[in-house]
């Protein structure tokens, strides 16, 4: 295993003959600023047969530029209600595969800055990093961790390229971590082979690393995730593993974030079975848990100062078996509260819930705290939001301080985009039990795309099974929490996790835009 993540260098001189090709991402070229004059030639003789040239990537010789060789991948329209600055991104990660076809191995992206859009070069790079990314099973085998040599990136200022290149690292390597784990087989990221990796990550850095693995310890700290490990328990290789992460910034501590993601590694739907072909992709259940992971990269790379984070990674298989948990059982919470399983297939907030409540404990001796669980839970989510966009949920002490809307506001500089979604009193009623044998109904049976307010329910069962109910608004000491739901937005199957909310929450914490 080998962390790798595709190297960036910035150069001033769009000419540089140590590229073999100009990726230029843009509007359009008549919009091209003075220094970059010697682009748009090409480009008028090139309009001049082919009126389409704003609408699609198209690759021509021109000669003088490195390698002769000019892609244009235009943004198209940028000044419409609906633009966003993902048209950078989406554009230089089309025009980077163009340029691959080509057979670039030196390619020079080239993004002018945008009045509208602070930080759309930077938004460009990780479009194309993205696009460059080699799978981990790929790297492991392939003679070179890399589909190209370097990606160079035209900045006209020394200070500024240098600060977008080490942030276009630093996320992009918090995305590597993120798309191993969550991408990775179910048996390459089996639990135990996670917490190696996490591990053989974190070795040397600033971040501290513990894993919990011994039975009786899962059984007595986290219940309810013990419930659902029962079965892959008699697997060893699938055995569940609770990673503990924590960074600790230089200086006084002025903000705690308390994270927990949900680390389903592999999601057979336990007893009641994924049936008809809905198995399948289940492998990337675990990008709660990856999102973690990554965001402890971003900070071991840029090391924000007066910031405390403590992370925890659920890695538990859902397997089916003769040993698997199963609807109608009541397990008592590490709150102590007796939870009713509705639903062996909504597994995810069972194996948060205990992890949850162990920050819940924690956060009361922290310095402002704020608690979040990050999931792929809900296909509510899909149905609601669409594809693309993560939702965040707020309880009332994160409401007060306008905590989601801040995500989404941060989430818009760089394109890693949020929806916000409500708990409301419905939701907590949804959970509350229906007979004197349980406090907390885990869930109906019905799939969350067929139950109303399928995916804000889940954050009441959360809030209540963890006993975060007693830390409200109403409270002695509230305690600002955030559910967040990346099932539309952690990326397609097939194909390569996207890294959400990565993007969005090294934002809002670590460049504080």
């Amino acid at each position: 295993m080998a962390l790798s993540v595709q190297p960036v260098q910035w150069t001033s001189d769009y000419k540089d003959k140590n590229y073999d090709g100009v990726l230029l991402v843009a509007q359009n070229y008549d919009g091209l600023p003075g220094e970059l004059e010697g682009l748009k030639a090409p480009l008028q003789d090139y309009s001049t047969v082919d009126s389409s040239l704003v609408d699609n990537v198209v690759i021509l010789k021109a000669v003088g530029l490195p390698g002769d060789r000019l892609v244009f991948a235009p943004t198209g329209p940028l000044n419409r209600d609906y633009d966003d600055v993902r048209r950078f991104s989406d554009a230089a990660e089309s025009g980077i595969k163009r340029a691959m076809k080509a057979g670039m191995q030196r390619p020079l992206l080239v993004c002018p800055p945008h009045s509208a859009y602070q930080m759309n070069t930077l938004a460009a790079v990780l479009g194309a990093l993205h696009a460059l990314y080699l799978p981990l099973e790929l790297r492991e085998v392939k003679p070179s961790p890399h589909k190209v040599a370097v990606l160079g990136v035209w900045v006209k200022d020394k200070a500024q390229g240098d600060h977008i290149t080490e942030l276009a690292t630093a996320l992009e390597s918090g995305r590597v971590v993120y798309r191993d784990i969550g991408g990775s087989d179910p048996e390459r990221m089996a639990a135990p082979r996670v917490a190696e990796y996490v591990q053989e990550v974190f070795k040397d850095t600033c971040v501290q690393v513990k894993v919990v693995s011994d039975l009786r310890a899962l059984e007595k700290e986290y219940p309810c995730l013990a419930a659902v490990n029962r079965c892959a328990n008699t697997v060893p290789r699938h055995q569940a593993r609770v990673i503990h992460l924590e960074y600790c910034g230089e200086g006084s501590i002025q903000q705690t974030l308390m994270l927990v993601g949900k680390g389903i590694t592999y999601d057979t739907g336990g007893a009641d079975i994924k049936a008809g072909g809905f198995m399948a992709g289940m492998h990337r259940d675990k990008c709660g848990s990856a999102a973690v992971a990554g965001f402890f990269q971003i900070l071991a790379k840029l090391k924000p100062k007066h910031l405390k984070v403590v992370g925890s990674m659920a890695m538990v298989r859902n397997s089916v078996g003769s040993d698997c948990y199963v609807a109608d059982e009541l397990i008592v919470s590490r709150a102590g509260r007796r939870v009713r399983v509705g639903n062996t297939d909504a597994e995810g907030r069972m194996v948060m819930v205990d992890l949850l409540c162990e920050m819940k404990e924690k956060a009361v001796k922290e310095v402002s705290p704020q608690l979040f669980t990050i999931a792929t839970l809900t296909g509510h989510a899909i149905r609601a939001m669409g594809p693309n966009y993560s939702i965040i949920m707020d309880n009332g002490a994160a409401r007060r301080d306008n905590n989601a809307a801040k995500w989404q506001k941060a989430g818009e500089v760089l394109g890693d985009m949020f929806e916000v979604s409500t708990i409301r009193r419905e939701d907590y009623e949804f959970h509350k039990g229906k007979s004197e044998y349980e406090d907390i109904l885990q869930c109906n049976n019905l799939p969350s795309s067929a139950t109303p307010r399928g995916h804000q329910t889940p954050a009441a069962f959360l809030i209540m099974t963890s006993g975060l109910d007693k830390h409200g608004v109403d409270s002695e000491k509230p305690l600002p929490y955030s559910h967040i739901d990346i099932a539309g937005s952690s990326g397609p199957f097939p194909g390569v996790p996207t890294g959400a909310p990565l993007l969005a929450m090294a934002t809002k914490y670590i460049f504080q835009i």
